[in-house]
């Protein structure tokens, strides 16, 4: 009798981003089966830029170098929340679709996901700051305590890739949980330990 072949575990690479006009964060994971490893995580400067226009091509030309450095297989990009500023609005929807533009350029999928749904599926709480969102990402992805970003802007990013992984494998964190305390019983190994 011939024994069954293990099927190879699918990899994936998603790249994650927090469009943003001054500061631009992005993360990019490997995903592998149901595990997940950060391959990279930073920011993009650009409130030296004074033009609006010179700071879309900084982020499109980044974002294309990016995607030719990693070879990600899809792009989450987090929504720009509605707020009371139009101008301020208008302007990260123009840097998102910016970044969505340079995704198209390589025949990448995106998908959106609001910062709600984000945070929801990081930590369980939809509310939850962005430190909160941060230090489960730490806890979850191992992420050596010096090699956390000053800044939330990185950490943001990375969150909409952690984000999509959840939401695109049969992990927990495709779930909805009556609480905290269920989520923790069924995902133990995402509660950071004291």
């Amino acid at each position: 009798m011939k024994m069954a072949e293990k099927k190879p575990v699918q990899e994936r690479i998603i790249l994650g981003i927090d469009p943003g006009t001054s500061v631009m964060g992005y993360g990019i994971i490997m995903a592998k089966g149901k595990k997940m490893e950060l391959m990279r995580m930073g920011v993009i400067q650009l409130s030296k830029y004074p033009d609006h226009a010179v700071k879309m091509k900084k982020i499109f030309d980044r974002v294309c170098q990016l995607i030719e450095e990693f070879s990600p297989d899809e792009l989450a990009i987090e929504a720009p929340f509605f707020g009371k500023n139009v101008q301020s609005m208008l302007k990260l929807g123009r840097a998102q679709g910016v970044s969505i533009a340079a995704a198209l350029r390589y025949d990448m999928s995106y998908v959106e996901y609001a910062p709600r749904k984000i945070k929801q599926s990081i930590t369980g709480n939809g509310n939850a700051s962005k430190e909160q969102v941060a230090a489960m990402l730490q806890s979850t992805l191992n992420i050596p305590a010096e090699n956390m970003p000053k800044g939330l802007d990185a950490t943001d990013g990375l969150g909409a890739a952690v984000c999509h992984f959840y939401q695109s494998s049969n992990t927990a964190g495709g779930r909805s949980y009556s609480s905290w305390k269920s989520f923790i019983n069924e995902n133990p190994s995402r509660a950071k330990k004291k």
